[in-house]
């Protein structure tokens, strides 16, 4: 942390930072669960795997809840997040997983969906698809709006937390409101995405699932953090 930071710290990224370090912790730890689940299936009762879920669930929640906030707080740092590495920001799709790649990810990860699963995940595709191009149009059109340098630069300023001039702060708060409702959006979409499809899944199926989708997140950051160390180095 630079000298004098600390004032803006809980309005950037650091209370996220911090957040995330602990957050990475219990996902490994979930991540171990689950393999242990996946691999000893026989010895899991059926309420102990759909406690396990739940808890794997309500872990993502509090990732989207305290992104959430802070987006709140400086929505642009979501759209340029510092705790991510490049090869994460590469895959974000506004500030986060694409709903379209978790379906995907059932078809690689569950090898034995049935017929009507199959069917209901695909219907599920072309539903998301639809509401994956309104929110790419409403980014879209945010976006256009703020297309004059002087209001691009505003932003930039805004995520710097450098100042604004007095008579660019309306615009700004409009820039920042429908961000921030983009934004919403999308989450919502990415967490009612992923709760169709464990309602789809049986509970072993779901342990599958689960395993890849967070073997996915360790791996990409796994990858990410040490391609940018040695880019620095």
């Amino acid at each position: 942390m630079s000298p004098g930071s600390g004032a803006s710290t809980s309005l950037d990224g650091g209370s996220f930072d911090t957040f995330l370090e602990g957050w990475l912790v219990r996902h490994e730890h979930y991540l171990e669960e689950l393999l242990t689940a996946q691999q000893q299936c026989s010895e899991y009762q059926g309420d102990d795997v759909k406690d396990l879920i739940t808890r794997v669930l309500s872990h993502y929640q509090q990732y989207f809840e305290e992104k959430s906030r802070v987006a709140q707080r400086n929505v642009f740092l979501v759209f340029a997040p510092t705790w991510l590495s490049s090869l994460e920001c590469a895959s974000l799709w506004i500030t986060g997983f694409k709903p379209g790649f978790a379906l995907r990810l059932v078809f690689s990860s569950v090898q034995d969906l049935s017929r009507e699963q199959s069917e209901r995940i695909e219907r599920l595709m072309e539903e998301t698809k639809v509401e994956e191009r309104v929110l790419n149009d409403e980014l879209a059109r945010v976006q256009e709006s703020v297309a004059a340098p002087p209001l691009l630069e505003m932003a930039r300023k805004q995520a710097r937390r450098t100042n604004v001039e007095g008579g660019r702060e309306e615009a700004l708060l409009t820039l920042r409101k429908a961000l921030e409702e983009v934004v919403a959006g999308a989450d919502l979409l990415r967490m009612t995405t992923t709760m169709k499809v464990v309602e789809m899944l049986k509970p072993e199926q779901n342990v599958r699932y689960l395993t890849a989708a967070t073997q996915l997140f360790l791996n990409l950051r796994n990858l990410g953090l040490p391609k940018d160390a040695n880019t620095k180095g």
